[in-house]
């Protein structure tokens, strides 16, 4: 029998609906939204001309099964030039939101993803910023003066983490916390998450390296939601999605059954199914079932749907107001981007320990060097290090700018363009310097075995930068 899990809820705990749920349907609860929204705007904008390029790579990933499908977008000088959806979101035979095995659901532009890690950069780094304009939180304080007990045992290293480092991925935490037991399964455990992302051991001396960590935005999400005193979910939908007019943007997209909810489940991408608790599958009362409207990551999934690191489901269209009002922002022009130009600045500039105005340029000019000294005819993605320089990882505050993680920079982007993935398959960057956007989601997870986005998101805004003449050919000053 073919399963779906979807998401619901009623009040501020989870239940379970007392209406019978259609066949072959199991209803999950999850934490009700706290505000209403208003209804998603239609899409005005006139069609887009295609870009060829990028339209053969996407459906050439969709023909190799590396993705169902996706939808791209491309921002650039103020206007959407590019806005495309590819394949499908689900496949022959999958169930339908009521539960039912129906045909393939093609992928249309409005349609909504889990986002993964797009979430530490739309969500979490934003309102930790927002905070810090405030004067709630600083940069440099250390993590134990919002969480006090991120160091109950008063270990001296513990105590020179700093939100900065949080922000940058150079704190030493490891990568997640530990999942090797059924915490969560049967009923969601918000606390127990934050108390195992408090007590992880460090791997590294803070501030001595770049490591990945979701651990470090898990607890800037609680960090949150301590200062502010409001659930995270609740925080930025009020105070960064609704100013910029993202409708379509939440954590826990499903919660609460009314009609609205219902018809938007109809438009969220499935991603794969929960395979938690294989070896044991009793302990996870939702196994095999498909996920769609509830998240993805497992440790935010096993929180409730709430967590710093993931959670946000959202259109392009969405994603594309935020890069549009970011843009605008850094610019000088009228935007309703929730922070200050100069705080844009900070967040999208080096803002690693250690950092240096220099290392950008010197980065963008060793990028460009490799690139180009094979000759124009040369395959630039290939040709690209990523970091530019050796050893040296570059971080904005949240945003990747030059790190093992910046592939879907491209070959055209210069170094001091800024960006973040999803695990799903999301990927979002950002060049002030020709004034553009790339948003290319996908659910591609929903294809087991399916290779990471990156490679593809930089190919596509390879094939955009080309396409717009975006010139990252000339010389660089020393």
């Amino acid at each position: 029998m073919r399963w779906i899990r979807v998401a619901a809820a009623l009040g501020t705990a989870a239940i379970t609906l007392a209406a019978p749920s259609p066949p072959g349907v199991e209803v999950r609860a999850a934490v009700v939204r706290t505000e209403q929204t208003a209804p998603s705007r239609p899409h005005t904008d006139r069609p887009t001309p295609d870009l060829p390029g990028v339209s053969a790579l996407v459906d050439a990933a969709i023909a190799a099964h590396r993705l169902p499908g996706a939808v791209v977008l491309v921002g650039h000088v103020g206007h959407v030039v590019f806005r495309r959806a590819y394949g499908a979101r689900t496949l022959p035979g999958e169930p339908a939101p009521d539960g039912t095995p129906g045909p393939a659901e093609p992928m249309t532009e409005d349609t909504v993803f889990d986002v993964a890690s797009l979430t530490k950069v739309l969500a979490t780094a934003t309102a930790v910023m927002q905070l810090c304009e405030r004067g709630a939180v600083r940069l440099d304080d250390p993590v134990q003066a919002y969480l006090p007990a991120f160091n109950r045992s008063r270990d001296p290293q513990r105590a020179q983490v700093t939100v900065r480092m949080m922000l940058t991925h150079s704190s030493g935490e490891p990568a997640d916390v530990d999942l090797d037991d059924p915490w969560g399964l049967a009923r969601a455990d918000k606390a127990e998450g934050i108390r195992r992302a408090l007590s992880m051991p460090l791997t590294t001396a803070p501030g001595a390296a770049f490591r990945y960590s979701d651990i470090n935005f898990l607890l800037l999400g609680a960090l949150i939601e301590t200062v502010t005193g409001q659930p995270e979910n609740v925080y930025v939908e009020r105070h960064v999605f609704e100013p910029l007019r993202m409708t379509d943007s939440r954590f826990l997209p499903t919660a609460g059954p009314t009609a609205r909810n219902a018809r938007l489940l109809g438009r969220i991408a499935p991603t794969r199914r929960d395979e938690e608790s294989a070896r044991n599958p009793a302990t996870n009362p939702h196994f095999g079932q498909l996920l769609r409207g509830v998240v993805d990551d497992p440790t935010a999934r096993r929180m409730g749907g709430v967590a710093g690191h993931a959670g946000v489901f959202s259109t392009a269209a969405d994603i594309g107001l935020f890069a549009q009002g970011l843009l605008d922002r850094l610019a000088g022009r009228p935007s309703a981007f929730p922070l200050s130009q100069a705080t844009l600045r900070a967040m999208t500039g080096a803002a690693q320990p250690g950092n240096s105005p220099r290392q950008i340029a010197d980065a963008d000019r060793a990028d460009h060097e490799s690139r180009y000294s094979a000759g124009p005819s040369a395959d630039r993605l290939i040709a690209a290090r990523y970091p530019a320089v050796r050893g040296q990882n570059l971080r904005g505050l949240g945003w990747d700018i030059d790190t093992g993680y910046s592939v879907p920079r491209g070959a055209v982007f210069p170094v001091g363009s800024f960006g973040h993935t999803g695990f799903t398959g999301t990927s979002l960057w950002i060049d002030p310097r020709s004034d553009t956007y790339v948003v290319v989601l996908s659910n591609a997870v929903h294809t087991p075995g399916s290779p990471p986005i990156s490679r593809l998101a930089g190919q596509v805004a390879t094939a955009v930068g080309r396409a717009l003449g975006v010139d990252n050919a000339g010389p660089r000053r020393p």
